[in-house]
């Protein structure tokens, strides 16, 4: 109720997906483990705060229309600056039952310029 940390996460950083990729020839034998994670993660991001979509009393609805508007102002600025949406992907991780009380909700917006 309320606790929710909704997010725009734009990274400033660039990666090699190169530097994080390993082939296996035979299917068993698998070098990942020469990957280290920390090293995945990227420094630079930028983040805009989200508003929450519930409250005590049920859902916000001001808040929805809220979120709604800062995300439009988000897309509309990228298309200006020259980028065109492609993609919109979403995923879920749902509560998994008694003890667990978390889940994700993610939405990925995959944007292109020349």
């Amino acid at each position: 109720m309320g606790i929710g940390r909704s997010r725009i996460v734009e990274t400033t950083d660039s990666l090699d997906v190169v530097n994080f990729t390993t082939s296996r020839t035979n299917g068993k034998k698998s070098k990942q483990k020469d990957v280290s994670r920390s090293d995945a993660k990227v420094d630079k991001f930028d983040e805009t705060k989200l508003l929450n979509f519930y409250s005590a009393v049920g859902i916000n609805f001001q808040n929805i229309a809220s979120n709604d508007a800062m995300i439009s102002s988000k897309i509309n600025k990228l298309v200006k600056e020259g980028w065109e949406l492609k993609f919109v992907l979403s995923g879920v991780e749902s509560d998994a039952g008694k003890g667990d009380g978390t889940g994700i909700f993610i939405t990925r917006f995959i944007f292109y310029r020349e």
